[in-house]
């Protein structure tokens, strides 16, 4: 694999000059776990040359996390001259791709909100699985972790699941993670036909536990749940 000097690539030095200046502090693995990538995808690009270019929507999500504009991540002259005489400039992903676990919990009480930076481990996924089977941008999922009994037999103490971040609202009805005023909970909610302002129910699975009702302006939907997985 033929490495690259980066010192005559504007825009790898313009990513590794930002992520070095950036506040609050992040480095080149943060930087590709919060684009969706897996933990290496930036150091490659920027050491390898791999990808040669970055992808659109990559590019975009850089830009977005840098909190810069997206035009300074735009391919060089050579670049675009490469990519004019036909040279394969697909983004190189691996097969698997990283999904970060957060430092929260969603239970049936008080709770904190999710932290994309707050990485307590790493899960490996292959990125067919995830686009094609769970229908979701890699970028978008996070694992928490579940506590409390609220939600059973349907989830688990303990149970890690996938939250969708970009699915937040409950048509069709399922098992969501929301901030209900009190704290970060994962209940079903269902949209309340007819009600204006407009209202959900937030029930639990186990029937010790009253369902409620909130607007839907007095609550925070964070994402779905779209997978789950538990020790046997």
């Amino acid at each position: 694999m033929r490495y690259l000097n980066r010192r005559h690539d504007p825009v790898r030095e313009r990513v590794l000059s930002v992520i070095e200046q950036r506040m609050p502090p992040t480095d080149l693995k943060k930087a590709s776990l919060a684009i969706g990538k897996n933990h290496a995808y930036l150091h490659q690009f920027i050491n390898r040359g791999t990808p040669r270019i970055l992808p659109q929507e990559t590019r975009l999500r850089l830009a977005e996390y840098l909190e810069i504009d997206p035009d300074l991540l735009l391919p060089t002259k050579n670049a675009r001259e490469e990519m004019s005489r036909g040279h394969d400039i697909r983004d190189e992903d691996a097969s698997v791709i990283l999904i970060p676990e957060i430092r929260v919990s969603a239970q049936a009480g008080g709770g904190a909100e999710i932290d994309r930076e707050d990485v307590r481990a790493s899960w490996y996924f292959p990125s067919e699985w995830l686009r094609h089977e769970l229908r979701a941008q890699p970028s978008e999922l996070r694992i928490i972790t579940i506590e409390g009994d609220s939600m059973e037999p349907q989830l688990f103490a303990g149970d890690k699941v996938i939250v969708d971040l970009s699915r937040t609202e409950p048509s069709p009805p399922g098992v969501f993670i929301l901030n209900d005023g009190f704290g970060l909970v994962a209940k079903r909610i269902e949209h309340i036909p007819n009600t204006n302002p407009p209202r959900v129910s937030i029930v639990s699975a186990n029937a010790q536990y009253q369902s409620y009702e909130r607007d839907v302006p007095d609550i925070r939907i964070i994402g779905r749940v779209v997978w789950v997985a538990r020790r046997i």
